[in-house]
């Protein structure tokens, strides 16, 4: 996926290379076969497969076999049974085997890890050679040490960390040393530091690494080394090491004062690099603090970390890693690196233990200057970090010795590769070392790149991004409006802004105030570059010499490739580049803005651009002669009935068995019970779920669109199916339109934006774009949410956009099933399945009267009617013990769900069951017309079933009554129901009563406690019933 990998014959001496491509080199030079666990945008094979693939030789003489397998349950185990079979050739007995994989892979492969170290003293050497990096969710691509670090804790693994790329390849080497030892894992930033790339002094080729790695293996053979422990082999091979290498590796290493009082005890690339650097910043200014970085987790070497633990420290502090933000609130969990060093320092024997504290932090922690050095300041007295609005609290390099630049592009843009290109020609400076990173975030403006270029005298570790930078281009003038891309540069730095087309008098107007505002404030030079008179293939070198120009670095332009054409836009470049005089007006806000408070850099969801290009097979339009074929020719058209085959869920078709209304008919609500006969449609339901009802347009509407638009209603359109784009779904125009199309459903921005393409007024184009861009986002609002405008309306008003009716059904959304819960319990009615439904309605400000489309439908159903439903799980789940009591909140539908439960439990009393208490509150405006099912519930409450029932009508006396004031009425039953007798608490409804309603449940919480003698944590406590399923909120 990425740019292409080096040669395997290339990687020696000095070159330009990522840590990513160093470990790739080891693994693949001595191991006899590699196992690779790579999403395909993670590329962490990507070399190993095209050395395999080009047949190079391994340290043995041999191709190495890469075998590219998945994540997954069972990882792992065709490696396991490679090692373990019959077939297996014994001459390689001690040939390494590679695992190579990111941290994602290694909770799937704990099993064929347990099973290895348990086998492993008749195993060949296995090392593992892992990226911490995961993909979760929301937080986008995270460095995941934690799950690597418990399972080197629990099945005794070796792990080793690599502090930075220079060292990667020996860190690599260390591992598959020590896997001749025990299976072991070789752990680096698969975020950020394992793929940047830099400039590595050191490398060792080929033979160099084939030939170290034999002379240090060989120190195991001799007898003295024989009788050690693990512990004491480690020792030997890392002495042994660095005796070849000429290096001063530790397994613990010590950084920052002399006599320090407070260190910090660090695992993992980018935390072991900043906080080393950080230490020796603070030292110099006499600031008592250190850090202890952690090399080589497992074997842990008591021995060495007190070694190399000055007697001074007073305070320990332990950054430890674990799985999330929940996790590092949790008091109970500690992280597992600070259990090993509160249990060296606990058992040391110093006359005074240092005090020892769990710092920890989650996966999706990102690691810079400010709070790197905030976790000094955990453990130290003295105030040693500084206010983010004052000046760098530290510097970690010489201003200006150091240049650095930053660029922020769409990654659509023709350009977005100029930045690498630039790196590449500042680098062909053999006395500069250059430092290249990349950042993709494909939730900004449909996917933004940022690329961070470091260059200096001397090699730099600086696994953060850039800060104060020199120079910054930003490709995309609406990234401005995204992010806060100063935050990148120093004051009175420089920034070029790709404007193409933008003159001087429409500039403001494309700059956002902030923006405008920061430039003038921090004195920040601003350049324009316009290239769009330029050709499209010369567009990147106008942008990449106007920046050097800009940077004070045109003695690299010639190193930009084709002579004649730089020597062309050099002469050229006065008109495409220019410098803003910035207006002294500039500087204060314009009155009664307020100005947003932006990202300052994008966030890492993806490695690679997102793939924009969806080729969707067309729909097309067919006669209905061409559809009988395939059915009356199933098996040589390869054809199939289905019943409502556009939907990815299971659907049945049932029948309407009863609708009636629950409300008065004068009433202005219509409350209505629906009731469906489920009859042998296989249909099975469980307790709290919900009923997805596929709701199909009036009929009458539809009829008038088609007529409006010109269509044939039987007229055959096929479409590709959603599970499988290769078959071809057929139905006709009438059908689409009724069943699959959200004609009558509110447009998004996009369909505005599509709908202008086939616009041939130029008018109604320029008012579609309008509204589908940022410049329309008032008048779209009014359209949505006052107008409450319609896919139809639209279409009606912009008369000349007529798309051809497949390109209609590909830009206007698919139905969407309507979910409503189910009032009903299948143990009690098996053959039916009910709900309870409130018909939506309004009037819009021009006098149309609209309804919500799946409620209209539902209310018109006569019995017998056909309807197509699925099922949908839902949290509403009934305590495991029907002992358990259940409390119960429902404001009007939201009664739905608690019917069912009511029901189930009525069934349970009469088979003689010992059931707990059933509080059910309720709430509506008026009891004579909303009391729905208000006859069922007394009459359970007669029956014993329901213990306590609290109605809250809210509008039927002079002071309102709501649900959560008859709750506080009951709190002694809340209490002895909730608390004494662990019941479950539900709610179902709209949202707007949650923080009421928790707060009684606080309230009785609270005054349990205080009845007890103690005082709790309220909110805290509402947390640990969400997570046994004892607090369930269904709201909307």
């Amino acid at each position: 996926m990425g740019a292409a990998s080096p040669a395997l014959s290339a990687l020696s001496g000095p070159t330009y290379v990522t840590a990513q491509s160093l470990v790739q080199q080891v693994a693949y030079l001595l191991s006899d076969k590699i196992f690779t666990y790579s999403p395909e945008t993670f590329d962490l094979d990507a070399a190993l497969k095209e050395w395999a693939a080009a047949q190079e030789a391994n340290a043995n003489g041999e191709t190495t076999a890469v075998k590219t397998m998945e994540t997954r349950q069972g990882a792992g185990n065709i490696a396991l049974g490679y090692l373990f079979s019959q077939d297996f050739d014994l001459k390689k007995r001690h040939v390494p085997q590679g695992i190579v994989a990111s941290s994602a892979t290694l909770p799937y492969m704990r099993a064929a890890l347990e099973q290895l170290s348990l086998l492993y003293s008749v195993a060949s050497p296995v090392a593992a050679h892992v990226a911490a990096v995961d993909y979760v969710g929301e937080e986008g691509l995270v460095s995941d040490y934690a799950s690597a670090l418990s399972l080197a804790e629990e099945l005794g693994l070796g792990l080793v960390s690599s502090a930075s790329a220079h060292e990667a390849q020996h860190m690599a080497l260390l591992t598959t040393l020590l896997a001749s030892v025990l299976p072991s894992i070789h752990i680096y930033d698969g975020v950020r530091v394992g793929r940047e790339t830099t400039r590595v002094i050191d490398v060792l080729g080929q033979s160099g690494l084939s030939n170290t790695y034999e002379a240090v293996r060989k120190t195991l053979e001799d007898s003295r080394s024989r009788h050690l422990d693990a512990q004491g082999k480690l020792l030997q091979l890392l002495q042994s090491l660095n005796g070849e290498l000429g290096t001063d590796y530790g397994l613990f290493e010590y950084h920052g004062h002399a006599e320090p009082v407070s260190v910090l005890v660090a695992f993992g690339t980018v935390e072991a690099s900043l906080t080393a650097q950080i230490a020796h910043s603070l030292a110099k200014d006499g600031v008592r603090v250190g850090v202890i970085n952690v090399r080589v987790y497992r074997p842990f070497v008591e021995e060495e970390f007190l070694r190399v633990l000055p007697q001074s420290v007073k305070s320990v502090g332990v950054l430890g890693q674990v799985a999330n933000e929940q996790a590092v609130q949790e008091s109970s969990i500690r992280s597992a690196l600070y259990e090993d060093v509160l249990a060296a320092l606990t058992f040391a024997g110093r006359e005074q233990t240092p005090s020892c504290i769990d710092i920890k932090y989650p996966r999706s922690q990102t690691w810079g200057l400010i709070n790197t050095a905030a976790a000094f300041q955990l453990v130290h007295e003295k105030p040693i970090v500084q206010s983010e609005n004052q000046a760098a609290p530290l510097q970690l390099f010489d201003p200006t010795t150091v240049h650095e630049y930053t660029f922020w592009d769409v990654d659509s843009s023709a350009c977005v590769d100029a930045a690498t290109a630039l790196s590449k020609a500042l680098a062909s400076d053999s006395s500069s070392n250059v430092t290249t990173s990349q950042t993709h975030d494909n939730l900004v403006q449909g996917g933004a790149i940022r690329v961070d270029i470091r260059k200096s005298a001397k090699t730099l570790d600086a696994p953060y991004a850039v800060t104060a930078a020199d120079v910054a281009y930003v490709g995309d003038v609406k990234l401005l409006g995204d992010l806060d891309v100063l935050a990148s540069i120093k004051d009175n730095g420089k920034i070029i802004v790709n404007t193409p087309g933008v003159k001087d008098d429409e500039l403001e107007k494309k700059l956002p105030i902030t923006f405008r505002q920061a430039v003038a404030l921090r004195g920040i030079s601003l350049h324009l570059v316009d290239p769009s008179e330029v050709e499209a293939a010369q567009q990147p070198l106008v942008l990449q010499t106007a920046f050097l120009r800009v940077a004070g670095q045109e003695g690299v332009v010639k190193k930009l490739g084709n002579t004649e054409a730089v020597e062309s836009v050099t002469k050229d470049l006065e008109k495409q580049l220019r410098q803003v005089e910035i207006p002294e007006a500039w500087k204060t806000p314009e009155e009664g803005t307020e100005a947003p408070e932006l990202p300052k850099d994008l966030s890492a969801n993806s490695f690679v651009a997102f793939d924009k290009n969806e080729n969707e097979p067309p729909t097309l339009l067919k006669d209905w002669q061409t559809v009988a074929m395939g059915l009356s020719f199933k098996e040589a058209y390869n054809s199939k009935p289905a019943l409502r085959p556009d939907q990815p869920t299971k659907t049945f078709t049932v029948h309407v068995k009863e609708n009636r209304r629950l409300t008065p008919v004068t009433y202005d609500r219509n409350i209505f019970h629906i009731e469906f006969d489920l009859g042998n449609s296989g249909l099975k339901y469980d307790i709290g779920e919900a009923l997805g009802v596929h709701a199909e347009n009036d009929p009458k509407e539809v009829e008038d669109f088609i007529q409006y638009y010109g269509l044939v209603p039987e007229n055959v359109v096929e479409v590709p199916s959603r599970e499988d784009p290769a078959v071809l779904e057929n139905r006709t125009v009438y059908q689409a339109l009724i069943q699959n199309v959200d004609l009558f459903g509110r447009p998004p921005k996009r369909f505005y934006e599509a709908l202008a393409e086939f616009a041939t007024d130029e008018n109604q184009k320029k008012d579609l774009l309008t509204l589908g861009g940022p410049e329309g986002n008032t008048e779209f609002k009014r359209r949505a949410e006052v107008d409450t405008v319609t896919y139809a309306d639209i279409l009606l008003e912009y008369d000349s956009a007529r798309p051809a009716f497949h390109d209609l059904i590909r830009i206007i959304g698919p139905s969407k099933r309507r979910e409503y819960s189910i009032a009903s319990c299948q143990k009690v009615t098996p053959n039916s399945v009910a709900l309870m439904i409130v018909a939506v309605n309004w009037t819009d400000p021009n006098g149309r009267d609209r309804f919500g489309m799946a409620t209209r439908y539902l209310s018109k159903l006569r019995p017998g009617a056909p309807i197509t439903v699925s099922v949908k799980s839902s949290v509403m789940k009934l305590p495991p013990k029907s002992t358990q009591p259940l409390i119960m909140a429902g404001l009007g539908t939201g009664l739905a769900p608690f019917r069912a439960f009511v029901q189930h439990r009525a069934l349970e009393k009469a088979q003689g069951k010992e059931i707990g208490a059933v509080l059910l509150y309720m709430g509506s405006r008026h009891q004579r017309e909303e009391y729905c099912y208000g006859e069922e519930w007394e009459a359970y409450q007669e029956a014993g079933v329901i213990t306590l029932l609290g109605r809250a009508f809210s509008r039927d006396q002079p002071e309102k009554i709501y649900i959560q004031d008859r709750m506080r009425q009951s709190l002694p039953e809340i209490m002895q129901a909730y608390i004494r007798e662990e019941g479950a608490f539900y709610l179902c409804g709209p949202t707007w009563p949650v923080p009421d309603v928790t707060a009684v449940l606080e309230e009785a919480i609270a005054a349990e406690a205080k009845n007890n003698g103690k005082k709790v944590e309220t909110r805290k406590e509402i947390e640990k019933l969400k997570d046994e399923e004892r607090y369930v909120l269904e709201v909307y």
